[in-house]
């Protein structure tokens, strides 16, 4: 434990400390970058990135070989993946728009290929003997060991550039992700846009490669966003609250992996990262799965309420257990079944309301009015106290607005 909490405070050496604000950055940047993805309900475009970066990185450490360079120059090798990467988005993005495939078979058929072309390639440098070609699978998974200060340099540039991108390209990519037609008709070219925040996806997918490798990356582009949906509507909140996530998901894990060398950081990120979806899906209060039981219940119980106000004005037996705990709970009748003053004022409300409803539907043709009947909205959050007092003088009996 207290190994954790010195990689969490930058003591546990320098080499975990680089670690792990490198992961905080590419968390960041990350998150950011894939909500308007996200949003744009294109999440597997960036798996397809993902796998398009694995033939880039062999053929840029066969070019730097045959150059007579090192072939794991990092900056060489992340070109290469930036390069690839790119054919393979734009050849997604062809197939899609000039075939009948969909998109999503665009996408299986360029991963496929370019992964197992990649994969070819690594497999065929692996029987070279020169280049220092050790080490190059760890672009699968990512490994943090021997990261260099010029490693965090790279990680923290590439994700400022994007965050920045993003800042000034928020308000197009919100339009493109939420209405493609009315942003076309508004004048913005939503093909560039899509362009655009693919290569963001692209930047994220490439710097991150050292990091946590090129398929555990796909979940630090997509959980952090999906995981802040959960607690807001409002895109600019999700947004940041998908770079936080993803940032704090870098962090914490990093320096979990920190204080137990045998673990791996790039799946610990990824899990890490995953536990915050977890809560969120359960605990978020508007979307979480227990708001949602508690928001059912309340519901069901003024279902409750209603059918047995309703049962007191007619005066027929209640039989339902839920329905008697209710009313008893609220004092609306007696242990032994009888209304209570207060319950048979508030029945006889109900069914008042009944037949204001009534007036009001033959009054009032707009159904954006009459339409929100549900018979559980009170007609005072619809109707003005002059509308309502004008129902009761058309039932012929007026009464007291609240009475």
């Amino acid at each position: 434990m207290s190994g954790f909490l010195d990689a969490l405070l930058l003591q546990a050496g320098y080499n975990a400390a680089l670690v792990a604000i490198g992961a905080a950055l590419l968390g960041f940047a990350a998150g950011t970058a894939g909500t308007f993805l996200f949003l744009r309900k294109r999440a597997l475009v960036s798996d397809a990135v993902a796998h398009a970066t694995l033939p880039g990185v062999g053929l840029a450490f066969l070019v730097m070989v045959a150059l007579g360079g090192e072939g794991r120059n990092l900056g060489g090798l992340l070109i290469g993946s930036a390069l690839s990467a790119w054919a393979g988005l734009l050849l997604v993005e062809w197939i899609a728009r000039r075939t009948r495939l969909a998109e999503d078979a665009a996408i299986g058929a360029v991963l496929s290929v370019f992964f197992g072309f990649g994969v070819v390639l690594l497999t065929v440098i692996q029987t070279l003997d020169r280049g220092r070609q050790a080490g190059l699978e760890d672009f699968l998974l990512g490994s943090t060991a021997g990261m260099l200060f010029q490693d965090a340099v790279i990680i923290a540039t590439g994700g400022a550039l994007v965050v920045a991108a993003i800042w000034v390209l928020r308000r197009p990519m919100t339009l493109v992700a939420f209405d493609a037609g009315y942003a076309t008709a508004l004048g913005v070219d939503t093909r560039r846009v899509d362009l655009a925040m693919m290569g963001l996806v692209m930047a994220v997918t490439v710097i991150g490669l050292k990091l946590v490798g090129l398929i555990l990356v796909v979940a630090l582009l997509i959980i952090p966003a999906v995981t802040a949906r959960f607690w807001t509507n409002r895109v600019e909140v999700v947004l940041w609250t998908a770079g936080i996530l993803g940032g704090a998901s870098g962090y914490v894990g990093a320096a979990l992996s920190a204080s137990a060398p045998d673990l791996p950081t790039g799946p610990i990120i990824v899990l890490i990262a995953a536990g915050l979806f977890a809560l969120s899906l359960l605990f978020a209060p508007a979307r979480g799965i227990l708001a949602a039981a508690l928001s059912h219940r309340r519901f069901q119980a003024r279902v409750h309420r209603r059918q047995g106000l309703l049962a007191l004005v007619r005066s027929e037996p209640i039989h339902d257990p839920l329905t008697l705990r209710i009313l008893r709970a609220e004092g609306l009748i007696r242990p032994d079944g009888v209304a209570t003053d207060e319950g048979r004022a508030l029945a006889a409300k109900i069914a008042r309301d009944e037949r204001r409803w009534d007036v009001a539907r033959a009054v009032h043709q707009d159904t954006s009015l009459t339409g929100r009947y549900d018979g559980l909205t009170p007609i005072e959050e619809v109707f003005t106290a002059d509308q309502i007092a004008d129902f009761d003088v058309r039932l012929g009996a007026p009464h007291a607005v609240g009475a």
